[in-house]
């Protein structure tokens, strides 16, 4: 069986979650669903905290890292494929360097 990054206690356990989509897809998806029905209930509580949302059913959840995000989300929807991550109050999930690009705009709207 080819190494697909997850761990699986047993056959019986196994999901197979190999994207559908492509990257870029998944991302811009990922980015309206976050704008359009989650960034208004985590920001600005949970700055810094990491959102992973299932762009199929716009499922989500949040953890303090992209692994306990995804690994929460996997608890909710197992088949969760096409995942993307956001940054609470961030414009980017890591960065190389100087830092992470913060939001200021923290209205509700």
């Amino acid at each position: 069986m080819r190494d697909v990054g997850i761990t699986v206690n047993s056959m019986e356990d196994y999901v197979p979650r190999r994207p559908r989509r492509h990257r870029d897809e998944t991302g811009r998806l990922g980015k309206e669903i976050y704008e359009r029905e989650i960034r208004h209930e985590v920001e600005p509580e949970h700055v810094g905290k990491i959102v992973a949302i299932d762009v199929d059913s716009s499922c989500w959840a949040m953890g303090e890292s992209v692994t306990e995000a995804v690994d929460r989300l996997r608890e909710k929807k197992p088949e969760a494929a096409d995942v993307f991550c956001e940054r609470a109050g961030y414009e980017a999930v890591g960065s190389i360097g100087g830092g992470y690009p913060r939001r200021t705009n923290w209205s509700k709207e």
